[in-house]
């Protein structure tokens, strides 16, 4: 891709990654006896990922952090709350509105965690509080390991969804007793873990391309993608795109009903509105059956490159507007 498309269309070399997995599970997607190993390599992958996800994240770190309760308080509302009642909400729409086919997947991305990674480097650029987005961000990944599936339970039952109390006992085994386990070694390897933090983003990147490879494979050979027509693909990238700005325009409106300073509402704004591709898509290979894995899969992917689109020029333009005002005040 060129530098000046680049400029444009902001996908980076994972989503790209993603996009050409995608491309190969439908030209050659695993079946029979490599379809198995692929199920176990990625329940692998999974349990590796969280494992990580325990031993990166500090616990002290994120109890320093609380401090400020009000703003994390609120970025938690808006990604375990406001989100989820938005997806139920959307339950009620017509087929014409929202695709039959989508809906479990429309609502899933709604009860998904917030970014990481993404959501410190928009506000970075927008001029916001780093160290809070650090400590709001990595406290809705941590939750969203438990409240996440918990959603799932409790939602998806009332939907008819095939979610069985097997799920809750996968979820402990690959997700949790991972993540506590990476808590408990931290201790030993949480320093390499964080020097080799660059090498390591690789395993995290290939255990959701190993997920999206065996959601897109499944649903090739059992004929899913034949449910979703190009209109509906169409759709439902006009409902995630109304669904980022109407939770941008609530962020940025309960950023100033709170009284927050400019540096936490830019915190409100980012973190309050983005989900986790990252994490998202293992909880769901998890979660979620065969049948179903690539049908509620899609309408987080889709989401997550709006979001990294409408953001990357959201936070540039607030950054050259503070920008702006931090050099203009001193002279005044």
């Amino acid at each position: 891709m060129s530098s000046r498309l680049r400029r444009w269309i902001p996908l980076d070399n994972f989503v790209i990654a993603i996009l050409a997995v995608v491309v190969l599970a439908s030209v050659l997607p695993a079946s029979g006896l490599a379809a198995d190993v692929l199920e176990q390599a990625t329940k692998v992958a999974i349990a590796l990922l969280f494992f990580l996800y325990g031993a990166r994240l500090s616990p002290a770190q994120a109890w320093a952090g609380l401090k400020n309760w009000k703003l994390h308080l609120a970025v938690l509302v808006f990604t375990f709350v406001l989100f989820p009642a938005l997806g139920l909400c959307s339950q009620l729409l017509p087929d014409a509105a929202l695709p039959h086919a989508l809906r479990q997947g429309f609502l899933y991305l709604t009860l998904t965690p917030s970014t990481v990674q993404s959501s410190i480097a928009f506000c970075a650029i927008a001029g916001g509080d780093v160290a809070a987005a650090v400590v709001a961000a990595s406290l809705s990944s941590l939750l969203g390991v438990f409240l996440t599936p918990a959603l799932v339970m409790l939602l998806f039952g009332a939907h008819d969804v095939a979610i069985s109390w097997a799920s809750a006992l996968d979820v402990v085994l690959q997700l949790l007793v991972p993540f506590l386990a990476g808590q408990a070694a931290r201790r030993w390897i949480g320093e390499w873990v964080k020097a080799h933090a660059r090498q390591l983003k690789f395993v995290d990147q290939g255990s959701i391309l190993l997920v999206v490879y065996s959601a897109f494979s499944l649903g090739m050979t059992e004929g899913v993608w034949r449910r979703v027509r190009l209109a509906d693909m169409a759709v439902l990238a006009l409902d995630c795109t109304l669904l980022l700005a109407l939770v941008l325009g609530c962020t940025a409106l309960a950023g100033k009903a709170l009284r927050l300073s400019y540096e936490e509402r830019v915190v409100l704004l980012f973190c309050g509105s983005k989900k986790s591709l990252a994490a998202g898509l293992p909880i769901a290979g998890v979660l979620f059956g065969p049948g179903q894995l690539g049908l509620v899969s899609l309408p987080l992917m889709l989401f997550h490159q709006i979001q990294l689109l409408v953001c990357t020029v959201v936070a540039g333009r607030m950054g050259r507007k503070h920008h702006a005002r931090t050099q203009v005040s001193p002279a005044g």
